[in-house]
């Protein structure tokens, strides 16, 4: 059981992260490799990979020989080379108490390990190579679906705490959990159990695609924490026919709600959007009326007119260029 403890402060500290991060989905990728679990959905997916990693990502195993990596390695970042930057920016002190941790109690240490617990440059310059290798090898191939199935879940999000507030936009993310006296549970993923305190730090929500168990948390100290959960489609992710940006969208507004949002690249009247989305004025009315609830776009009236606008974060979820100026998000 895994319980997040809120202040009324965290409460305000809630975010979803804008876009996907490299390295954390990486790195829940490369754990859902050595899983046990799920083998006849993920086997073949598993057999594959395994066959193509090349021998530069062996220090990758050697950094969780009991399956639990060193937080270190917990690090975001909007491209995965900042995210490898962030890693080898950790301190001394971290980097030797967190290798001390997940080899505690083994008797043999890899000769590489010891390099990096000792500061060594080779050490830390292979582990970048490793990570290189095993993103061209694991993550490149899909990163496209990867980009569209967390537009699709930063919408179902943004929807449901615009329609239902946080509190069941929250427990809707991990079926099965409950928020209640200011404590997130998950059910149970494992036999240990888990308290997570905010004290104020906030909370920020980030979709993998590639890990099935219990929520990934990235706790560290003075940092907002991040829980990476598992969403999508339950399945291996795929670049052969994946769906296009707007099918991905599409599977959460519906398709009509989708091509008035796309029908937005610049303003336009009821009228307008009727006509390219081939709806009658009320149904392209009543369909701007729910946009316009769940914060994708904007209304105006000029004389008898009313001009519509797409917001920054439908830009976002379209994958277009929000607009700048005024209109820009802070």
């Amino acid at each position: 059981m895994t319980r997040v403890h809120f202040t009324a402060d965290d409460y305000r500290r809630v975010r979803f992260a804008a876009r996907p991060s490299p390295v954390p989905e990486l790195h829940a990728a490369l754990q859902m490799l050595g899983a046990p679990h799920e083998e006849l959905l993920f086997g073949r997916w598993r057999g594959r990979l395994l066959r193509a990693l090349p021998a530069a990502t062996e220090p990758l195993a050697e950094l969780a020989p009991g399956g639990e990596a060193p937080s270190f390695l917990d690090v975001l970042g909007d491209t995965r080379e900042e995210g490898f930057a962030l890693i080898r920016s950790a301190g001394p002190a971290l980097v030797r108490s967190e290798l001390g941790r997940v080899y505690a109690g083994r008797r043999r240490v890899p000769a590489r390990v010891r390099a990096l617990h000792d500061g060594d440059g080779a050490a830390w310059r292979a582990l970048e190579r490793a990570q290189r290798a095993a993103y061209e090898t694991v993550l490149a191939p899909v990163w496209p679906l990867v980009q569209d199935l967390h537009r699709a879940e930063f919408t179902r999000y943004a929807l449901a705490v615009a329609e239902h507030g946080l509190d069941t936009a929250l427990t809707a993310l991990a079926p099965g959990s409950r928020l209640r006296d200011g404590v997130w549970e998950w059910p149970a993923s494992d036999p240990g159990e888990r308290e997570i305190r905010l004290g104020g730090r906030g909370l920020v929500l980030l979709p993998t695609f590639h890990w099935r168990g219990g929520p990934l948390v990235q706790d560290l100290p003075d940092r907002p924490v991040v829980l990476a959960y598992p969403a999508g489609r339950g399945l291996p992710l795929a670049p052969d026919g994946a769906d296009t940006p707007e099918d991905a969208l599409a599977g959460v507004l519906g398709r009509t709600r989708t091509a008035l949002l796309q029908a937005l690249a610049e303003p336009r009247t009821t009228t307008e959007l009727a006509r390219r989305a081939n709806v009658g004025n009320a149904t392209a009315s009543a369909h701007a009326s729910a946009l316009r609830a769940a914060g994708l776009i904007t209304t105006e009236r000029t004389g008898r007119s009313v001009h519509h606008t797409r917001t920054p974060l439908a830009a976002l979820l379209l994958g277009a260029t929000p607009p700048t100026g005024s209109d820009a998000p802070a």
